[in-house]
């Protein structure tokens, strides 16, 4: 732990992203980082204007010693903490701050892990229309029927990986209801 407090470098999985990584850039200066992270992609989608005021209202609200953003809330709330403030949580500071750099972007690939829920169904998992009608032919199982979290056999406060059961249930009720429509 000691060698961390000292040591300006960030630790060696993210000093190996930053080289090695093929979605991470590191720039000294927000310009050039924008320019390296619209090179990712197949159109520039990032306006380096526009990236520099959203950083600039996020490093004036860190100087305002009753900010309201969420995230420098919880950032001074861990550091309140001697131990979290030693070993775990970095001292706030602007991210223009020349002396707090590099600057590192990261490209993220945006996919979807859960639907928690969101076709209502009959208890013979047909998915339900808008005028509260069956749909003819539509059935829907699983985590898209509201296994996901969304108060399915395990209630709202389901464990992860405790789904499974409510998705072979509902699967096998919509596999029923569609054997006997056949």
């Amino acid at each position: 732990m000691r060698q961390r407090l000292l040591n300006k470098s960030a630790p060696d999985p993210v000093e190996a992203f930053k080289k090695h990584g093929a979605d991470f850039v590191v720039a000294d200066n927000l310009e050039d980082l924008v320019a390296k992270m619209n090179a990712l992609t197949d159109e520039p989608l990032l306006d380096p204007a526009g990236i520099r005021r959203q950083i600039q209202a996020r490093d004036l609200q860190l100087a305002n010693p009753f900010s309201k953003d969420a995230q420098i809330q919880g950032i001074r709330n861990a550091r309140k903490s001697l131990s979290d403030r030693l070993g775990r949580t970095a001292a706030p500071h602007r991210i223009l701050d020349p002396d707090a750099g590099p600057l590192i972007g990261v490209k993220l690939h945006i996919l979807t892990r859960k639907t928690l829920g969101g076709i209502q169904t009959d208890l013979s998992s047909r998915a339900i229309g808008l005028d509260g009608q069956p749909i003819p032919g539509l059935y829907a199982a699983g985590e898209v029927a509201g296994f996901g979290g969304g108060g399915g056999v395990h209630g709202y406060n389901a464990l992860e990986g405790t789904f499974l059961g409510g998705c072979i249930f509902s699967g096998r009720a919509a596999g029923r209801a569609l054997a006997q429509a056949l």
